[in-house]
């Protein structure tokens, strides 16, 4: 009986985590890395041949995107999820193999010209396709038996549309286990989805920590904040674009839009328009109102009840074809563009960002988490220029937050969700940035007196015995700088790394503040340099 983590250790993407036990081998998520690792990842013990099966949270692609990879390897096992997890997995493994296939025929292409080898997809549609054909569907808060001594049961994380916390409770040689992975805790109060389950009892916990030092700072109502940004860009002339992930978050703002309009928010521009630019948003929205009875929410369960499409309004414009979207940019009006992806790493919103960042007139608004490493943070984070298509972009747009409108816990609701569970023999911390994952789960240590380890990939342990079998140590990618004898520079390098973390976990302070920041950094370079 041994768990082992392979990613999303002290990391925030590509969470994997390996478990052997009653002789079977199998996988809680197999996600995707979503920006430059810091880190070097374990490789999973097994061949994907010998996986017996795989559990998955939810949908999202820094947790399902390397199953059709895992196919790819000779995997033909069973892939459980719960029904929207797996309806929404078809669409989103579909699409991300195809942005694999478009990025080799873009790369071979150029490469060609160079002479360079040829590039090879992660993997294509057809490992997508039998990656889907894995899945198998389950309910909420129903024990299922996968395999002699192994039960399972999933939990709603209040996270996204099927998003799951799971819980497995594993008998082997007469001693029964019972693990929980919080998955990806979801925030409260969200639109069209309830909050998050609790769980009660578990001999071991892996938490995430994407917000571990954080606290969302809500606003009194998201459409009244969302209405005063439309209102101040339309009145110059501008218009809003807002990098979003396409499942989930775009449907939580199309819900807001939706009141907007009818409540008549923005006033002197009532009609304007909002542009869907993502095939894949616009099949994920017809999938939650296909889902719409396991969305839970009151309210929008009430809309629902009267006929009343809670994410559908008039002016609602959706953009399927590549000519539709390049379209967009001749329409003049002050408008929205919500397009992908979230973290402006690929897709279409790169393309509206090139036509829009340099206006002064626009609003670029970011309404959800931007991982380290990735053009979102570097733009969020105060970046006057950001290279689109080889080219460097000035930033001269609004840029802007919508405060609070998170699909995660906040510190708070991390705390709420642990403390739910009578003390844990172990809580394993991980899904956060290398520094929130470490003072989670002190504070988890220190205020709560609960026995936390924050695991480096490679690390396993024996939930038998509850001893460490392997304390892994993080190999690091990405080189951190290293002291000179001199013990004024061993200074100056600490200083550096304490100014690296004030300004991670500045993402959701005001644009004045960066601005000020950014204006004294520069000022600190230019004198020095």
């Amino acid at each position: 009986m041994k768990m082992t983590f392979i990613g999303a250790t002290h990391e925030v993407t590509g969470s994997c985590t390996y478990i052997e036990a009653c002789g079977k081998h199998f996988l809680v998520d197999f996600g995707m890395e979503q920006g430059a690792e810091i880190f070097e990842k374990a490789v999973v013990p097994v061949p994907p041949n010998k996986i017996d099966f795989v559990l998955l949270t939810h949908a999202h692609i820094d947790h399902s995107g390397m199953l059709p990879l895992l196919y790819a390897g000779g995997f033909q096992g069973e892939i459980h999820a719960t029904v929207p997890t797996a309806n929404l997995c078809e669409i989103m493994l579909r699409d991300s193999a195809h942005i694999q296939e478009f990025e080799a025929e873009w790369r071979n292409r150029k490469g060609k010209r160079k002479g360079d080898e040829e590039f090879k997809p992660l993997y294509v549609m057809a490992d997508a396709i039998g990656a889907i054909s894995c899945f198998i569907h389950h309910k909420y808060e129903k024990w299922y038996s996968l395999h002699d001594g192994i039960e399972i049961r999933f939990t709603d994380a209040g996270h996204l549309l099927g998003a799951a916390s799971i819980e497995i409770k594993i008998t082997e040689d007469g001693e029964t286990r019972k693990i929980v992975f919080s998955g990806d805790i979801g925030n409260s109060g969200q639109p069209l989805i309830r909050n998050p389950g609790y769980i009660q009892e578990a001999d071991y916990a892996v938490i995430e920590s994407t917000y571990g030092t954080r606290i969302h700072d809500r606003p009194t109502d998201y459409v009244t904040a969302l209405a005063e940004i439309l209102k101040r860009t339309f009145d110059r002339g501008g218009s809003v674009i807002i990098p979003s992930f396409a499942v989930g978050r775009t449907q939580e703002l199309l819900y807001f839009f939706r009141q907007i309009k009818t409540d008549g928010l923005v006033d002197g521009h009532e009609d304007f328009p909002v542009y869907i630019d993502s095939p894949l948003a616009i099949e994920a929205t017809n999938i939650f109102l296909r889902n719409r009875y396991w969305l839970q929410d009151a309210e929008a369960a009430e809309f629902i009840r009267n006929g009343i499409n809670p994410i559908g309004f008039d002016g609602l414009i959706t953009a399927v074809s590549e000519l539709e979207s390049r379209e967009i940019k001749n329409d003049n009006r002050p408008k929205v563009i919500i397009s992908a992806s979230g973290m402006c790493e690929a897709g279409r919103i790169k393309h509206h960002l090139k036509h829009n960042i340099w206006k002064k007139e626009n609003t670029v608004l970011f309404v959800g988490y931007q991982a380290l490493n990735t053009a979102g943070r570097a733009i969020l984070e105060g970046a006057d220029k950001i290279k689109l298509f080889g080219e460097m972009i000035y930033i001269a747009a609004e840029i802007a937050t919508l405060p609070g409108i998170s699909g995660h816990a906040d510190v708070n609701g991390l705390i709420k969700w642990i403390s739910a569970i009578k003390p844990p023999k172990t809580v394993f911390v991980n899904h956060g940035d290398a520094d929130t994952v470490e003072d989670f789960a002190g504070r988890l240590r220190d205020e709560f007196g609960l026995n936390t380890y924050a695991p480096y990939s490679g690390a396993s342990f024996d939930l038998l015995t509850g001893e460490i079998i392997n304390d892994a140590k993080p190999v690091y990618l990405i080189r951190k700088p290293q002291q000179d004898i001199s013990p004024i520079y061993g200074d100056l390098v600490r200083a550096s790394e304490r100014l690296g973390k004030l300004i991670k976990t500045s993402s959701g302070r005001p644009n004045k503040e960066l601005k000020d920041l950014t204006k004294k950094i520069m000022e600190l370079c230019n004198k020095w340099e």
